[in-house]
């Protein structure tokens, strides 16, 4: 994540859904992050496995988090995805990933 954010939240959940992490930028911007881990990119790209299934249930975790804090500002929904490397792991940062 860029510099200027400072973690809210990690692995917070509702009922079935679960975001991985909640990122702030002042009173500004929450983003939504979800963690996409892969050994190899031989069967997909991290990315790639974020189903529209599992957007739904993101955007609901992030409605119920919004409620509960009364959110006013900016939100945005990135996928960090990561996959392993002979020398440790390759990071990809997908800002507004989805709606």
């Amino acid at each position: 994540m860029a510099q200027g954010f400072e973690l809210e939240r990690r692995n917070y959940r509702h009922h079935r859904a679960e975001v991985d992490l909640i990122m702030r930028r002042s009173t500004q911007l929450l983003v939504f992050v979800e963690v996409k881990t892969r050994s190899s990119s031989q069967f997909g790209y991290p990315e790639a496995f974020v189903t529209e299934r599992k957007r739904q249930l993101f955007r609901l975790a992030a409605d119920q988090y919004q409620e509960e804090i009364n959110w006013q500002g900016d939100i945005r929904f990135d996928i960090l995805a990561l996959t392993q490397t002979a020398k440790g792991f390759h990071i990809e940062h997908f800002e507004d990933a989805f709606y």
